[in-house]
């Protein structure tokens, strides 16, 4: 009776463990870079964002006019709307210069990596103007369209106006310039002249001015 023999030859064996062995490396390798990516991904911009928790590491590559709005803030008494946040311990730099959450650090961050790379690559002051969202205030200032009160209703119908004239309607930074230092201190550093003209537009579309 004749027995077959189903061995592998020895080379071929050899031959195929070879192969096994590279099919095994790549996806090793592959996430080996996806974790160095992801890694890379939290501990650089986390380091950024405890930089940018001080507002002299922002004016550390500002150049003017944002040297001067840092020289302000350090100053005994307030003279614009963002020194007075500062002087009350209750804001820095990067609390108005960025949105509500993670994501909205993040996207500052973005934009800080921006003027970072401007600085060191000699295009500075090519800075980006990125205007300050309401998101920004509110994330604060939770409750200021709350109080539907007359003394309250220009905040009151705001969000009513930015939701029939989104592109013509005011934001909080219209009224409530923050590096003006002509504005009034006593009422917050409120820009009277522009706010009158923002009340008479807002009553124009609500038909009551």
């Amino acid at each position: 009776m004749q027995v077959e023999d189903n061995r592998m030859p020895a080379k071929r064996r050899k031959s195929g463990d070879k192969g096994r062995s590279k099919d095994r490396r790549v996806p090793i390798a592959i996430g080996i870079v996806i974790a160095s990516v992801a890694v890379l991904g939290l501990v650089i911009p986390m380091s950024a964002m405890r930089f940018e928790n001080h507002d002299s590491f922002c004016a550390s590559c500002h150049t003017q006019d944002e040297t001067t709005f840092f020289q302000r803030s350090t100053s005994a008494a307030p003279t614009d709307l963002a020194s007075f946040h500062s002087g009350k311990g209750a804001a820095r730099c990067i609390d108005c210069h960025s949105g509500a959450g993670i994501v909205g650090r993040y996207v500052a961050l973005t934009y800080g990596a921006t003027d970072l790379i401007s600085y060191f690559s000699g295009h500075y002051p090519a800075i980006q103007e990125t205007p300050i969202g309401d998101s920004n205030c509110t994330k604060c200032h939770r409750t200021v369209f709350d109080n539907s009160d007359f003394s309250n209703h220009f905040h009151a119908f705001l969000p009513q106006w930015q939701s029939v004239d989104s592109r013509n309607a005011a934001s909080c930074v219209d009224c409530h310039i923050s590096h003006d230092t002509l504005n009034d201190a006593g009422v917050a550093f409120l820009d009277r002249n522009a706010a009158t003209t923002i009340c008479q537009k807002c009553h124009a579309v609500a038909g009551q001015g």
